[in-house]
């Protein structure tokens, strides 16, 4: 746990000691806060379900651009070669830096709390709706920088890491969009293995074991992947 420590707060520096942390952070409240305003305006309704449902979608663009450097930027400079030798295993590096990068997702969206005090203001929010949607928030981020770092993982360019983490995951997100109300066993695949329907549930205030598992256990296979890509590299 001490090193996994260290790789947490050796890349977790690095994002605060960088214009990254900061600019996906401003990015994230002016998108979020616009569609909540936006939708609160429309709807009249003191709920976060109709602006959190546009979340997915710029969450999707972010989270690949705070993992694009995570592995991509030491294999291009090198520097990944001394942290394989250190007396670490690769799980611990890659699980430092998956925390790290959960952490930030964590806190770009812990801001959003204050819609919450908002919505306590003007009205009386359904308090059950909101707590399962967060709880889907963090597990979908897992899952969203499970996939960012894969992609790093496998990549020497930031910019190409970023550029496929945010396709990986609008295609996750559009296969369960487009699969949405058709029937058979072939759209269920589908729309099981999209992000959509998943999310979509959290926000009804539903906490379906079903859409916990899809998270947790696609979160560790991806994790599990990137392990076994870094370990391939001692070999090379």
């Amino acid at each position: 746990m001490r090193c996994t420590g260290t790789i947490f707060q050796r890349e977790i520096n690095a994002y605060f000691l960088s214009p990254v942390a900061y600019v996906v952070i401003a990015v994230f409240m002016i998108f979020s806060g616009y569609f909540f305003s936006v939708m609160l305006g429309i709807t009249q309704e003191t709920t976060l379900r109709y602006s959190l449902a546009y979340t997915q979608f710029i969450l999707s663009i972010l989270a690949p651009v705070i993992t694009m450097r995570l592995f991509a930027e030491e294999n291009k400079t090198g520097t990944i070669e001394p942290l394989m030798t250190a007396p670490v295993t690769d799980f611990v590096v890659v699980f430092g830096k998956f925390l790290a990068a959960w952490a930030l997702y964590n806190i770009m969206i812990a801001p959003t709390a204050f819609y919450i005090i908002f919505l306590a203001w003007v009205g009386n929010p359904d308090y059950g709706a909101i707590i399962a949607s967060y709880i889907g928030l963090v597990l979908m981020g897992g899952l969203f920088i499970s996939i960012g770092l894969l992609v790093s993982a496998v990549t020497k360019n930031q910019i190409v890491a970023a550029v496929i983490g945010i396709v990986a995951l609008l295609i996750l997100l559009v296969i369960g969009l487009a699969s949405a109300g058709n029937e058979g066993w072939f759209y269920s695949s589908v729309r099981y293995i999209g992000t959509y329907d998943h999310w979509e549930t959290f926000t009804k205030g539903v906490v379906d074991t079903r859409d916990v598992i899809y998270y947790v256990s696609f979160t560790a296979l991806l994790l599990f992947v990137v392990v076994r890509i870094v370990e391939s590299r001692r070999w090379r």
